[in-house]
């Protein structure tokens, strides 16, 4: 029995190995699934068991130097990230509606399939996130559903690249994810920087309603597909993911909008609106995440925030 398993699970994983598209295949991280399981599992471990042991009898690092050199290296990554996306087919050839998956060799597409990995790649580099709070003893933002998002998202999206590397309408929300990070990350690296930069933060309050705008975009435009007579992308349940996450974090930030904003349940001034030295604004918005967008450790991303006790948490 166990030998029959475990022969079906070569077998599945060989068929893997053979639907991974060839433009893709000679990418970092991409030959198959078990390097970049190992790097995430390896990072759930020392953040969850390692770091918080090596913290245990030190002060706190100051990282402010590091999180403002970080922050705005984020903010022209995801830049580049988002012209790049542009330039392969959102600003020159695609329609905006039934986008399909490209097959060709041709120069645009593996450009798109460039910067789809170099999205990709950006997830590992936001475990820094994580790292800035473990270094800095910020352990009650390290939670469930903050590694569950950092660990979870880069493992999707491999099978995301592998299978639809030039992805069409699918690739569409993460060059939305990529321009909110632009953003956030910009408005984390200015708190890093001190206090003399408060006074040109004076949209915080707007973030929140970016994430929301950013939900709603993506959410309209995937949910074209179920309206066209006819549109055959090739692979049908990205779409429905791409909805379902969409639908699921509108509703999240709209609660937590309501509950900071519209009945006011929030933190008391001075440690809520003022942004840290540090980079971590110490209040309601604080952990609101990116495939949303932290914003706790001077970071973001374009999705997850979550609302807990009154307080929003990252995914």
């Amino acid at each position: 029995m166990i030998q029959e398993v475990f022969s079906n699970l070569l077998r599945f994983y060989d068929y893997l190995l053979e639907r991974t598209d060839a433009r893709v295949r000679d990418y970092p991280l991409m030959q198959s699934p078990i390097a970049m399981t190992l790097i995430l599992l390896s990072y759930v471990f020392l953040v969850l068991y390692v770091g918080p042991r090596y913290m245990a009898s030190r002060k706190p690092y100051d990282l402010k130097t590091p999180m403002v050199v970080y922050n705005f290296s984020m903010v022209f990554f995801n830049a580049y990230i988002v012209y790049e996306f542009m330039m392969s087919g959102w600003a020159t050839t695609f329609t905006w509606r039934c986008d399909l998956i490209d097959v060709s060799t041709a120069p645009q597409t593996l450009r798109m399939i460039r910067v789809a990995w170099l999205f990709y790649f950006s997830k590992y580099v936001e475990l820094l996130d994580t790292a800035f709070f473990v270094l800095r003893k910020k352990h009650s933002q390290v939670t469930f559903l903050h590694i569950f998002h950092h660990s979870v998202l880069p493992w999707s999206w491999w099978w995301g690249i592998t299978l639809t590397p030039a992805g069409g309408m699918g690739s569409f929300h993460a060059m939305i994810n990529a321009m909110v990070h632009v953003i956030m990350y910009s408005y984390y690296g200015l708190s890093a920087a001190g206090p003399r930069f408060q006074k040109y933060l004076w949209w915080k309050k707007y973030m929140t309603a970016i994430q929301l705008t950013q939900f709603i975009v993506v959410s309209v435009h995937i949910s074209q597909y179920y309206f066209m007579e006819n549109c055959e992308y090739q692979v049908p349940i990205f779409i429905h993911l791409i909805l379902m996450y969409g639908v699921l974090f509108f509703i999240l930030f709209s609660n937590f909008w309501i509950q900071a904003y519209i009945k006011g349940k929030r933190l008391p001034v001075g440690s809520d609106d003022k942004p840290k030295q540090n980079g971590c604004a110490n209040g309601t918005e604080a952990a609101i995440l990116t495939n949303g967008t932290h914003l706790e450790n001077g970071s973001t991303h374009y999705t997850n925030g979550f609302a807990v006790n009154g307080k929003v948490k990252e995914v």
